[in-house]
């Protein structure tokens, strides 16, 4: 089927317009819709009240020359340009020239008119005219892409450029709602930025559901909010191209492989959707970030093959901007790694150069002794010599080993390697080796109750947790008393907590305990770096549990820890790489 063309004749000689729309009529190229006006003030009238594709104009007419209407015409009347093709009885040159500096696509003489140059005249003006209509729509599509472009690249933050980029392109495409969704490496993915604050939408998840409830097991991957009934996409292989089922192109295909909750989800005739795709380091196959769609549902709405073109150029400027702001998330992460890490060395040197000097000094001044008096000393003295130099030679070796173990844990989390364990007979044994070395001041009671069979958890980490706990619990009681070591057990998990009866921690100190080198502002002269609550939570995260504190000033503190008794498989495997 032919398209029609809707064309004005301006000419005062009836037999004339009679012969133009006989030839026009004939043309087995193009349908024509004609209109005749034989003055200029009919030709301005009808050009008032409708579009013409194209205008055959006579010079001479009775009420103004034909250059003075199509002059009226171009200042008044067309918004956009109309070809004009200009027709008179006399072979004038210099009427030729006037008329085509002032814009006139071609000129006829009328004695040498015939059926076959009318028509390819015609054809050719409407040619032309749609190849400028293009060329100014291109233009025009690509100063806005250009505008939307730069505005939505004036920020690195990641949360403005998404906000920039709805609000652009709904007032680009002028659609009810624009979103941005993102995928997530191991989860479902989610609209992170969206047009319209408040919309009505149905979750996802009520029809997943209803197919499980129906027999029908398939795995979900991300659940875009919307309201739109369900469509297909197609397979991944596939290009960028118009949906063939549909004469007018509604969707347009993406990437998308094994997302049968997307697929669902994009009707044709609201959702326009293009790909988010990031570079990929120099990999061939892109890395898709997330979608960019295009939401219309109120009044009637046809996506065209520009509006999507558009879309699809706008998502390669955002995932541009996109890129650029995770790359400059990255580099202020990684700076400002840099600089936690330079802070934690300058703490590791000053706590190293304060903690060691006093054991130092006790061991120096022990050992001169020892040196220089030895054959005065009775054997009872020698011994507590000696004891000094060893208790503080354990000292200054366990300070090392947590040095150590706190730096492994800022650069890079040690390997959790589970195996089954026996807590009651575990506990039973630290709690006797503290025993041997607390001295009588102190007395530890070991309390067990419910069932704490079947634990899996990594050994080393345990004991660290159990150490650093209960040295504490010793070490900030100095009046001694009794610390309490309590197990429970219980179907998926154990509890333990220890409690002392020592100084307590001042309520404003307790948030900052679990972080490395705090201490209670109440310790005054007791030795200490203020790194075992850091290591114990470190170790107990490593196991997927918990750890609380609570305490009072004057009345001690109790920490209480949670471990479940198998380890989630996601997080062993993630913990262990």
């Amino acid at each position: 089927m032919l398209d029609t063309w809707t064309l004005l004749i301006i000419d005062d000689c009836a037999a004339d317009r009679k012969i133009y729309r006989r030839y026009l009529l004939k043309d087995p190229h193009q349908s024509y819709q004609i209109l005749e006006a034989d003055c200029a003030e009919e030709a301005i009238d009808l050009c008032q009240k409708m579009r013409f594709d194209v205008i055959l104009l006579d010079f001479c007419l009775p009420d103004m020359s034909g250059l003075e209407l199509f002059d009226q015409m171009q200042q008044k009347i067309f918004e956009t340009s109309v070809p004009v093709i200009m027709l008179t009885g006399r072979g004038d040159e210099e009427i030729a020239v006037q008329a085509m500096k002032r814009g006139a696509l071609d000129y006829l003489v009328k004695q040498h008119l015939t059926q076959d140059v009318l028509q390819l005249t015609v054809r050719n003006a409407i040619k032309q005219s749609c190849l400028q209509a293009q060329l100014y729509k291109t233009q025009e599509r690509q100063r806005l892409i250009a505008t939307t472009a730069l505005r939505i690249r004036q920020s690195l933050n990641l949360e403005q450029i998404l906000t920039t980029a709805v609000a652009e392109v709904q007032q680009l495409l002028k659609c009810d709602r624009v979103m941005v969704y993102q995928f997530a490496p191991d989860a479902d993915g989610k609209i992170v930025a969206s047009s319209v604050e408040s919309c009505r939408t149905i979750e996802l998840c009520d029809r997943i559901e209803t197919r499980k409830e129906a027999g029908e097991q398939r795995k979900e991957r991300g659940k875009l909010i919307t309201h739109s009934p369900p469509c297909t996409l197609p397979p991944a292989s596939l290009p960028l191209l118009p949906n063939p089922q549909s004469p007018i192109p509604y969707i347009y295909e993406l990437g998308l492989c094994n997302c049968v909750s997307l697929k669902e989800q994009f009707n044709a005739k609201t959702n326009l959707v293009v790909p988010i795709n990031l570079s990929n380091n120099g990999n061939p196959t892109p890395k898709l970030w997330g979608l960019l769609i295009a939401h219309h549902n109120s009044g009637e709405r046809q996506w065209q093959t520009d509006d999507a073109q558009m879309l699809n150029e706008v998502s390669v400027q955002l995932a541009i901007a996109i890129q650029q702001a995770e790359l400059l998330a990255q580099t202020q992460a990684s700076l400002a790694k840099e600089k936690q890490l330079n802070i934690f060395k300058s703490q590791i040197i000053a706590t190293v150069s304060h903690e060691y000097r006093t054991p130092l000094t006790s061991i120096l001044a022990a050992a001169s002794t020892l040196v220089k008096h030895s054959q005065q000393l009775d054997e009872s003295k020698q011994e507590r010599f000696l004891g000094i130099i060893e208790q503080k030679a354990r000292y200054m070796s366990k300070l090392v080993d947590n040095m150590l173990l706190v730096n492994q844990f800022e650069l890079e989390k040690p390997k959790f390697q589970p195996i089954q364990l026996d807590l009651l007979q575990f506990f039973a044994d630290l709690i006797e080796q503290e025993r041997e070395t607390v001295g009588d001041r102190h007395e530890l009671i070991f309390q067990i109750t419910g069932n704490n069979q079947n634990f899996w958890g990594d050994r080393g980490l345990l004991q660290q947790i159990f150490t650093n706990l209960i040295s504490n619990a010793i070490k900030y009681s100095p009046d001694g008393g009794t610390v309490e070591f309590h197990l429970i057990g219980k179907e998926s998990e154990v509890i333990f907590y220890i409690k002392d009866q020592g100084i307590g921690i001042p309520m404003a100190d307790q948030e900052n305990l679990f972080q490395s080198f705090s201490r209670g502002s109440n310790v005054d002269t007791i030795p200490g770096t203020g790194l075992g609550l850091a290591i114990a939570k470190a170790c107990v995260e490593l196991h997927g549990g918990d750890i609380s504190l609570s305490s009072q000033v004057g009345q001690g503190t109790k920490v209480t820890v949670s471990l479940p008794k198998i380890f989630p498989i996601g997080q062993l495997s993630l913990s262990s790489t």
